[in-house]
């Protein structure tokens, strides 16, 4: 069975493993708020689940769901449910659950996060995820860096966010120094920078800036050497079997 990730933009992640297919935190508009990218994202075709680790309108974007399936399985930190209305099949999670996806084992994890639903959104906790099956790959959602990660080594995959959507990262967040340093205590074969250069704000945005994930390759040369940094083009599959 294919073992592949692809990467579909910002903390968009089409992940297969095991015969099962699994996609995070779907945002696939062109246009989410004041927020803006150049071209929308194709929904994938029906996967097994949805993992959303938190409330922030480019990680849940409910149209987005809808375009992947009304019934099809949403895992979401407790307290989403709310937000979901239209959606049919959705269950709710916190740090330390643990769900089945088709052969997978999901560990659901903290992160280091205010993942509420701005502006007034009640306090929900923000999510990361840990796939356990032939590999463990490891989605962090948006976090900053935290000892616990420790706890998560080794891995396989880590899908880690280094940067934002503007110019600077603000608490909450890993800039590309601190994802490096996050992959000491992950211990990861294979890091994928996520969370860069797709949405940008309108009119003065940095989508298409390859410079966090060129900048997070350096920084984990220096300070990770043994990882195999693979930065995605919007789109692109990365083979874990080849």
């Amino acid at each position: 069975m294919s073992a592949r990730v692809t990467w579909l933009g910002h903390s968009t992640v089409g992940i297969e493993l095991d015969g099962t297919v699994l996609v995070t935190d779907p945002v696939l508009r062109r246009r989410i708020a004041h927020l803006r990218r150049d071209v929308a994202a194709t929904a994938p075709s029906r996967p097994d689940a949805v993992l959303v680790s938190h409330l922030h309108y480019d990680h849940l974007d409910v149209p987005s769901l809808k375009r992947i399936g009304r019934d099809v399985r949403m895992i979401v930190p407790r307290g989403a449910r709310r937000y979901l209305r239209g959606l049919t099949n959705v269950e709710e999670v916190e740090p330390g659950s643990t769900v089945d996806v088709g052969r997978l084992r999901v560990d659901v994890v903290e992160a280091v996060h205010d993942g509420r639903r701005w502006p007034v959104g009640k306090a929900v906790p923000a999510l990361g995820f840990v796939l356990r099956g032939s590999r463990s790959i490891y989605f962090a959602g948006d976090t900053d860096l935290f000892d616990g990660m420790a706890a998560l080594a080794p891995l396989d995959v880590a899908l880690v966010p280094v940067a934002g959507w503007g110019p600077k990262v603000g608490p909450g967040h890993m800039d590309p120094r601190g994802a490096a340093e996050a992959l000491t205590l992950l211990r990861p074969s294979i890091a994928v920078p996520i969370h860069w250069g797709t949405y940008g704000i309108v009119l003065r945005g940095v989508r298409g800036d390859r410079t966090p994930a060129e900048q997070f390759a350096r920084e984990a040369a220096e300070v990770a050497p043994g990882v195999d940094v693979r930065i995605l083009a919007e789109g692109s599959s990365l083979d874990l079997d080849g």
